[in-house]
């Protein structure tokens, strides 16, 4: 259960930090022009790697999935949020590695990152122990009736009680 706790908060805090920095500015650069203001530019991540905010969506999505999921869906889902955690990692890296230094922040390229592995934690763990987590409950799933039920059951019956409440007799007083 220990587990099951770390997966789905790594996945939801990683992916909520993720999509948090990639929406911040990591370039300003500053024109200097003469005799007017200055000309500021910012790029955020999501400028620079336009599918940072995508694959940190799909993070927060699939780890909220691993709640409602079981068995082998819940290890491929685990695997899915893996993937997309390292897609997270490789995009701030590029972006980082694109911009100049001297103009880029290094606080939110690496802060999603950070996030990015984070998923990629949650991911890990769903896929590795997430076929031993407990299911939600099961307590709305269809289930077959029982042979007493099915003889009773059938549209036959229904009919029997509108029948009887038709003669002025209570069904439910049998």
């Amino acid at each position: 259960m220990k587990t099951y706790f770390a997966a789905v908060a790594s996945g939801l805090a990683g992916g909520g930090l993720a999509l948090y920095a990639a929406t911040r500015v990591w370039v300003a650069e500053v024109e200097q022009r003469p005799g007017l203001s200055d000309l500021r530019t910012e790029q955020t991540g999501a400028d620079l790697q336009p599918w940072l905010i995508g694959l940190a969506v799909v993070a927060l999505a699939g780890t909220g999935a691993l709640l409602a999921t079981r068995g082998v869906a819940r290890r491929l889902l685990g695997g899915l949020l893996a993937l997309a955690g390292a897609g997270v990692v490789v995009g701030a890296v590029l972006a980082r590695a694109g911009a100049d230094p001297g103009v880029a922040s290094p606080v939110w390229p690496i802060a999603c990152a950070c996030g990015g592995a984070a998923v990629v934690v949650g991911g890990v763990l769903a896929a590795r122990h997430g076929h031993r987590w407990s299911a939600m409950s099961s307590r709305y799933e269809r289930r077959p009736a029982a042979p007493a039920e099915v003889e009773t059951a059938g549209p036959a019956a229904g009919r029997d009680l509108w029948d009887a409440l038709d003669r002025g007799e209570d069904p439910t007083a049998r």
